[in-house]
């Protein structure tokens, strides 16, 4: 045993579980857990941002680039608050981030005394938007509570955690015993007789689509080889994408396959919630559903699966592929060719933008992420941009928090200086987090924003352009120069004005590895994508 304060055998439990940065902004409540950190800044870096918002989009971000667990830590109130929509992304996108929460002294904890940032039922508040929630009382639990935190970040369908602590708890010392290596997440035993009826009805069905969702990020080459074998499409619409290579014929995006949705007999969904096609395009008697994911809950959600797969998907993928050994099926390479190149004829509309995401797409290469934030370029990414591989196309899922994109794709980028990383922003979004330039150039983080600038909440202007008559409200904006802006924090700054420029612009800027760049590029209104997304019922 050691005699350790309680942020030290904290920080000593991040350590033990690999972790080797904490995205954070300090305050008196976690003032010993800061004294912890630099203690130990030899073995775990401290991020500061300019906003509790950045550090918890910081934190999330990492994680989706690495699938690897990521903490940040905040005050409590205003704090909490201030991260609260980058945990409620996480838990919508499945990411293992951590939360470390100052409160206000231990024995005033619910009492209503109006400490600095008391807020009622804090634990509670928590609770709502993480799937563990967990307040530590002393030095000696510590790392019990560091571990089971961690633990329910990676068991079953992975999610956020929080811990709190209070500012008089965080200094208290005591005898600890050290956290040790843990043990690697344990995984539920593959059904043999599930794996047994699934590739029945795989191998009996006619026309299969596969649906790829965040929980397939980490089973590429399983879902390549099953797709080959079954010779069946593969769609993923925004978490699922770069699971099979974009520039296969048979990876396909939401118009393409919202047709085959309708022709198909059986629907594979693996690590997918398969909203669209329950919600959206409709389901019958006549179509089979197996699914593999995580959470035991998730395949009778909203239909009964025929076949429910629980676990991680790639060791089950394995048995999958293993059990349809010598399976042959007709070939449709050229069918998926000659369908892909129609689509592709019919979204020559958004021509606009197909120009711009080119640039980007072959500037990025192989390995480069693109993290999309909430606007009229990304939704049309979303159909037309080609994915090469996992985790390189970083999307916020259901939640699609507006203004995320910056902060998180600086976490991206923290996380992943290997590769270069590209956000695209809107003017709107972007100036959510734009401050957090000021963290990006402080810890030299070579990011490039590119900023399209339309002077609008481009979205919703459009909505009120074509449903409600031309009657704009609170949409129009008054933006900075935003080549001026950015280069008033010592970030690398440019304007482009066509793709012929952005492309320039980009070689120019991912070269760049010791700051961050901003390009920003004007545009008018743009063709809307929405036709090719929001596609009608075809089945039931």
């Amino acid at each position: 045993m050691q005699h350790m304060t309680t942020a030290e055998a904290t920080v000593e439990g991040l350590i033990a579980h690999g972790l080797d940065t904490v995205y954070a902004l300090p305050g008196v409540h976690n003032d010993h857990l800061f004294d912890a950190l630099f203690k130990a800044k030899d073995r775990i870096r401290t991020v500061h941002t300019r906003h509790e918002q950045g550090a918890g989009y910081m934190a999330l971000g990492a994680a989706l680039a690495t699938g690897r667990p990521q903490a940040y830590a905040v005050v409590p109130g205003p704090g909490l608050l201030n991260s609260a929509t980058a945990l409620l992304t996480a838990h919508g996108t499945n990411a293992p981030v951590l939360a470390l929460v100052g409160q206000i002294p231990q024995s005033d904890i619910g009492r209503g005394y109006g400490h600095l940032h008391e807020i009622r039922d804090h634990t509670g508040i928590i609770s709502r938007i993480v799937d563990h929630a967990a307040r530590i009382k002393s030095p000696a639990e510590a790392p019990a509570q560091v571990a089971e935190a961690f633990r329910a970040m990676r068991t079953g369908r992975p999610g956020p955690a929080a811990l709190e602590c209070a500012m008089d708890v965080w200094g208290q010392g005591g005898m600890v015993v050290p956290p040790s290596i843990p043990s690697p997440p344990e995984q539920p035993a593959i059904d043999d007789d599930a794996i047994a009826a699934a590739a029945g009805h795989l191998a009996r069905a006619g026309r299969i689509l596969i649906v790829t969702g965040g929980g397939a990020q980490d089973a590429g080459p399983e879902v390549t080889e099953l797709s080959r074998r079954l010779q069946a499409p593969v769609f993923a619409f925004r978490r699922g994408r770069g699971v099979l290579d974009g520039r296969s014929p048979f990876a396909v995006t939401m118009p393409l396959a919202h047709e085959l949705w309708a022709e198909a007999d059986l629907v594979l969904g693996i690590g997918t919630r398969l909203f669209y096609g329950f919600h959206q395009w409709g389901v019958d008697d006549k179509l089979e559903i197996v699914r593999i994911d995580a959470d035991p809950e998730e395949p009778d959600r909203v239909r009964k699966a025929t076949v429910a797969l629980i676990g991680d998907a790639a060791p089950i993928l394995r048995r999958l592929v293993d059990a349809l050994e010598g399976h042959k099926r007709a070939a449709r390479h050229d069918e998926m060719v000659t369908r892909q190149a129609r689509w592709r004829k019919q979204m020559a509309k958004l021509a606009p933008q197909i120009a711009y995401l080119d640039a980007i797409r072959d500037a990025l290469g192989e390995d480069g992420i693109l993290v999309e934030d909430i606007t009229q370029m990304a939704f049309a990414a979303r159909v037309t941009y080609p994915v090469y591989k996992p985790r390189t196309f970083i999307s916020p899922g259901f939640q699609d928090p507006l203004g995320w994109g910056y902060a998180t794709a600086l976490g991206v980028q923290d996380a992943r200086r290997d590769v270069p990383v590209v956000a695209i922003c809107g003017d709107g979004g972007f100036m959510f987090t734009a401050t957090e330039l000021a963290t990006a150039v402080q810890h030299r983080i070579p990011l490039t924003a590119i900023v399209f600038n339309d002077a609008a909440f481009g979205n919703v202007r459009r909505i009120q352009e074509e449903r409600y008559g031309n009657r704009l409200i609170a949409s129009d904006l008054v933006n900075p120069d935003f080549v001026r802006f950015a280069d008033s924090f010592g970030a690398a700054a440019e304007r482009a004005r066509n793709p012929q420029e952005l492309r320039a612009a980009l070689e120019r800027s991912l070269k760049r590895r010791d700051r961050p760049s901003v390009i920003e590029v004007p545009v008018g209104p743009l063709p809307s994508p929405w036709e090719f997304i929001h596609r009608p019922k075809v089945r039931g």
